[in-house]
């Protein structure tokens, strides 16, 4: 059976094209990158590290910092970035919303591997649990009764894992 053959489609007319997910990406890709520029060129004293545009939906944009004092100098150029922002994208943003979230560049504390071999519990079996399981083991079947031998051993001793 003889195979068909297929041209091979030209890539940029994916990423070019005004449908599907690929190009949904690049819109939002090129809106935000549009939407830093216009923040950043409004507050150029501003730290790019301390704010960052979180997100865009319907008509607003919501940008994030790290403290409310940024919030508060964002605030004061809100009317500045909100002219542009209109401009820049003929309408389609007309809202800003600034949040505060202070956890964002928090590095994540990793536990170590000493911390996780400390924090493990510790476990000894009393001399009264030994007796009373050597009592046991007298009448116990021969298995069972060199378990329990065994366990009543550990009396007062820390787990050897440890």
């Amino acid at each position: 059976m003889a195979r068909k053959s297929k041209s091979p489609s030209d890539m940029s007319l994916l990423i070019n094209s005004n449908k599907g997910t690929l190009a949904y990406i690049t819109e939002k890709t090129n809106s935000l990158n549009i939407l830093n520029d216009i923040v950043r060129q409004t507050c150029p004293d501003l730290p790019q590290e301390v704010w960052h545009i979180a997100n865009f939906n319907n008509n607003s944009v919501v940008i994030e910092v790290n403290s409310s004092v940024w919030s508060q100098r964002l605030q004061f150029e809100r009317m500045k970035i909100n002219q542009q922002l209109v401009e820049a994208t003929q309408g389609k943003y007309s809202q800003i919303e600034i949040k505060v979230s202070p956890y964002r560049n928090k590095p994540r504390v990793m536990p170590t591997q000493a911390n996780v071999i400390s924090a493990a519990p510790t476990s000894y079996i009393s001399a009264k649990t030994a007796d009373e399981l050597r009592s046991i083991a007298k009448n116990a079947p021969k298995g069972l009764k060199e378990k329990l031998e065994k366990l009543a051993q550990h009396a007062n001793k820390p787990n050897s894992d440890q």
